[in-house]
């Protein structure tokens, strides 16, 4: 007999409780990555968003620094249990970039420079939840931590935050980025400690 409940999603989080479950608070902020960090020339530079009919929008880093910005003040909670309150970014958020693509996806496919991939559900980068960012704490995004620019999607563990952004491909079935092929859960919701597949 199940001891929890199909469906069963936790408890509330607590009103002003700001630390996920398992999470610890860190004032520095960790450099973690994968391989390499990639060094990408501004001039050569570019960010597209490809449908899943093949259409292709693509922005130059001017034509990026160039349209309206925001200013999200936000929380990060990496996967390796640091978490970092009220991180100051500068960036395009995805809803400007997706006004004018039309879509029939519920999926995405985030790629960055130096190959790393991770995916998403296309919801989770609209409404005000997603940025391409390339600022933070008032100076350019530094190299280590995804410079020149990386998404920024803070509801989520930090992997999904890929550095380095490059684009992303719009898809009507999901696929598993690098470390969702490595057994890393598939959606990352650090309130629920969803950390590897079978969290």
């Amino acid at each position: 007999m199940a001891i929890i409940s199909r469906g069963f999603r936790g408890r509330p989080r607590p009103a002003g409780n700001r630390l996920p479950p398992g999470q610890y608070e860190t004032r520095d902020f960790p450099v973690l990555s994968a391989g390499p960090t990639p060094r990408i020339d501004l001039a050569s530079w570019s960010f597209d968003i490809k449908t899943e009919a093949g259409v292709e929008h693509t922005w130059t880093w001017q034509q990026l620094t160039a349209l309206p910005t925001e200013e999200p003040v936000v929380d990060l909670h990496c996967v390796t249990k640091w978490s970092k309150f009220e991180t100051r970014w500068r960036g395009v958020s995805l809803d400007v970039l997706m006004e004018d693509v039309e879509t029939a996806a519920e999926y995405a496919l985030v790629r960055a420079y130096g190959g790393y991939t991770t995916n998403l559900p296309l919801e989770d980068l609209l409404d005000g939840k997603a940025w391409v960012a390339y600022r933070y704490d008032g100076d350019d995004l530094a190299p280590q931590h995804g410079g020149p620019a990386r998404l920024l999607v803070p509801h989520l563990y930090l992997w999904k935050s890929a550095k380095w952004v490059r684009g992303i491909d719009l898809l009507l079935k999901d696929e598993p980025g690098f470390w969702e092929t490595a057994g890393y859960n598939n959606y990352g919701d650090p309130w629920r400690e969803q950390r590897y597949w079978g969290d």
